[in-house]
């Protein structure tokens, strides 16, 4: 593949990204689906500006935590098709930085979200 200069080349190339992590990766499908019941909640709940904010960058961190692992996997897979203690450090390390991510959103979400459901029990 050549390096383009063309911005509409670049915009092309990153949706083929995202194309290829949505249908090769079944954890960026649920993380995606995950986030599309989080919108949906904060509609309901009617969570101020800044918390849809804060819900949004935590989305956006968890999933591109998702596809930097995909990429590292897949970089990994290509240099190396033995089994070796460096390839599989690398792949747990992606792994674990995805999982960091998601815990912190949980408890993002959680923080956000309880009082709003509190509010409404009451």
């Amino acid at each position: 593949m050549y390096k383009s200069n063309n911005l509409g080349d670049s915009f092309k190339y990153a949706f083929r990204g995202i194309g290829f992590a949505l249908r090769y990766n079944r954890n960026l499908r649920v993380h995606f689906l995950i986030a599309f019941f989080v919108i949906i909640a904060s509609i309901f709940f009617r969570v101020n500006a800044f918390e849809m904010g804060i819900l949004g960058v935590m989305i956006l961190v968890v999933i591109s935590s998702e596809m930097i692992n995909t990429t590292i996997e897949e970089m990994t897979d290509l240099i190396t098709k033995e089994h070796k203690e460096e390839a599989k450090i690398a792949k747990d390390v992606a792994a674990g930085m995805v999982l960091v991510s998601a815990i912190g959103s949980i408890i993002v979400g959680i923080l956000i979200f309880v009082p709003h459901i509190l509010k409404l029990l009451r």
